[in-house]
């Protein structure tokens, strides 16, 4: 009847209506073509094999998580907490495995079995406790998250040798990450479109009540649906940590809105009973070369977040339109057009490589004579870190340096996937501030391996090679943030101590500093320590939870400006005149803090220095000229009888 029907209107009104539904049915697949001959005509990095499987690696964790919530959603369900279960089950992982001795093959049974578990709990609690999907997965986001930290007691953990390799190449070239990323597809693929448990999906998705009343057991076969997002979130986060070399417990944090993300840009609806693994797998590639290619295109972090999410709002629309239009649906196993499916993934291909290689010319003979240098900041969520990235681009412009500066936003993983595509950019050096000192160290040895020098700035780089660690001296820091807070007491008082993120060197620095200090003042009495992960507001919920604990608190030392400020709006009133707080790094707001008295001191770096230095010895290692291992900027203590003269 459809044939019929098309054969009587013209041929031409016919071309147009086909090709109209070809681009709807496939719209995710069109959209990924699209991005990648536009990446390939605005950056003459995108298009290199090194860079295309760096798209495939960072892909690869979100695709295996949104393989897992594929599951979910066409059964009409939601699973947040497939982020946190990933970070859980890698830190079962290592925690087992390097803490209590445990072989590493039950280790990694034992970090599956933690997913599945986690997935039972959030079936049992939707199927039989009847909580609506978001509650029970929200629920267990929470959960899952607590737990990780709780095992690692917030600081990462050193993955095991053998299943780091997870993270490796094969053959010097073929990422792992990526043959897992294939393997689960297929996995997925197979479960959704073979089995009975796949239809049972499409078929609660579609109309729970009719599954049930067709005999269908629909509360165990939620259970198993939620197992299996478990499951693949656990090995999603085995992935990861292997990257990273440790498993870090707050690693995959806002992955499940990547995940979900992905299987509705690959075609699925989150009213339930359509979705498949190829889409899911479009989906996550698209988010993957989006983020690729605004890195290479040095688009702000903050406005990439911008074009994502209106990537996704595209999505859903046009899945709308798509159903309005009555386009097929992508439901599995359905229907007889595999054949044609294929010849339409066949043509994408020629078309692709066809447009790819006529927009490749563009580039051609197009090298700029400028020294390139990557900068990678940990955050731009910090006026420290901003005054870093200010001094860096200030001696690159004085220097003629084409200077691309990237924001990881705090997320190891982001930094690693920034790092990879800086080295195979080929640039002439890379500048890194950690996220986590352990976790970068994987995307270092890569860059050394392609003879990119690194220099670390701030904080240093475990297990890999730099050519220099440009950085505060933070142990003389901490002895003298100590020593102003005990002669500010009189040498006698209680004070509360708020750390830095774990697993960075400048917090364990600190931290030392600290603890030397106070060895010469036995009537000083730390009453509390807490991690604050440098971050203002969590600065201010610790001390206002501490406060509650420890009302007579007298002073408080912070290991950076931004907590310090936290803990003097947790202190009202009692900030500058019964409680003496210092603070660490100088940022204008501590400075302007010490200036109207409620900050007692900083100790004060030149972060801007760090800046200038860090590109200055970029260039001296392009050159091949010789560097120091090690860096050293003088810190200051500051208080309010010589702030007006420091300059930072």
């Amino acid at each position: 009847m459809a044939t019929d029907t098309l054969k009587s209107g013209s041929a031409g009104a016919g071309g147009v209506s086909g090709v109209r539904r070809l681009l709807l049915d496939n719209g995710a697949l069109t959209a990924l073509i699209v991005l990648v001959i536009a990446m390939s005509a605005l950056s003459g990095d995108f298009l290199t094999t090194d860079n295309l499987l760096n798209v495939g690696v960072q892909a690869a964790v979100t695709a295996v998580l949104a393989f897992g919530a594929t599951f979910v959603i066409v059964a009409a369900g939601i699973d947040l907490s497939v982020g946190s279960v990933a970070a859980l089950s890698a830190t079962v992982l290592a925690w087992s495995a390097t803490s209590h001795g445990v072989p590493v093959f039950l280790a990694v049974v034992l970090a599956v079995a933690t997913g599945i578990a986690a997935g039972l709990v959030n079936g049992f609690l939707i199927a039989y406790g009847k909580l609506p999907p978001f509650i029970a997965t929200l629920a267990m986001l929470s959960v899952a998250r607590g737990l990780a930290l709780v095992i690692s007691e917030g600081s990462p953990i050193a993955f095991p040798g053998s299943v780091s390799h997870l993270g490796d190449t094969l053959g010097g070239w073929l990422p792992v990450p990526v043959l897992v990323m294939v393997l689960m597809g297929l996995v997925a693929a197979f479960v959704l479109g073979r089995t009975y448990i796949g239809r049972s999906m499409y078929a609660i998705g579609g109309n729970e009540e009719a599954a049930r009343l067709s005999g269908l057991r629909v509360n165990k076969q939620k259970l198993a649906i939620y197992a299996l997002s478990g499951l693949f979130a656990a090995v999603a986060g085995i992935v990861l940590a292997a990257r990273l070399s440790s498993a870090q417990p707050q690693a995959a944090n806002g992955y499940e809105l990547d995940a979900i993300a992905a299987v509705v840009i690959g075609g699925a609806s989150l009213a339930g009973g359509t979705g498949k693994a190829s889409g899911t797998l479009i989906g996550a590639l698209i988010l993957a070369v989006l983020r690729n290619g605004l890195n290479l295109l040095n688009v702000s972090a903050f406005w990439q977040q911008v074009v994502i999410g209106v990537v996704i709002a595209l999505a859903v629309l046009l899945d709308t339109v798509r159903r309005k239009a009555g386009a097929t649906p992508l439901a599995a196993g359905t229907g007889g057009n595999k054949g044609r499916q294929a010849g339409t993934y066949a043509l994408a291909a020629v078309v692709t490589v066809a447009l790819v290689a006529a927009t490749s010319l563009l580039h051609t003979g197009s090298s700029s004579g400028s020294t390139k240098i990557g900068l990678s900041l940990s955050t731009l969520n910090n006026p420290f870190f901003v005054q870093i990235r200010a001094g860096a681009q200030a001696e690159a412009k004085k220097q003629g340096v084409d200077l691309t500066v990237t924001d990881a936003q705090n997320d190891a993983s982001q930094q690693a996937n920034q790092l990879q595509n800086f080295t195979s950019s080929g640039l002439g050096a890379i500048i890194v501030n950690p996220v986590d000192s352990d976790a970068a160290s994987n995307s270092v040895k890569a860059a050394d391996k392609a003879d990119i020098p690194v220099i670390a700035v701030d904080r240093g780089v475990n297990n890999a090679r730099t050519a220099t660690l440009v950085a505060s001296d933070n142990v003389t820091g901490g002895e003298l943030a100590a020593k102003t807070i005990a002669e500010k007491l009189g040498g006698q008082g209680k004070i509360v101590i708020l750390q830095g993120q774990a697993g960075t060197s400048a917090a364990r620095e600190r931290a030392q500093g600290f603890a030397n200090g106070l060895k010469a003042y036995p009537g000083i009495q730390v009453v509390a320590q807490q991690p604050a992960d440098f971050d203002r507001t969590k600065g201010l919920d610790v001390m206002s939870n501490l406060l509650q604990a420890h009302p007579d608190v007298q002073g408080v030392i912070a290991a950076n400006d931004e907590m310090a400020l936290g803990a003097i709006k947790a202190l009202g009133s009692k900030a500058g005149s019964s409680v003496s707080v210092i603070g660490f790094d100088g940022t204008p707001d501590g400075l302007a803090a010490v200036k109207n008295g409620t900050l007692y001191a900083s100790v004060a770096q030149q972060p801007s220095q760090l800046g200038k230095i860090a590109v200055d010895n970029a260039l001296k290692a392009v050159k091949d000229k010789k560097i120091p291992s090690a860096i050293k900027v003088p810190v200051k203590v500051v208080t309010k009888d010589n702030v007006a003269g420091f300059t930072g």
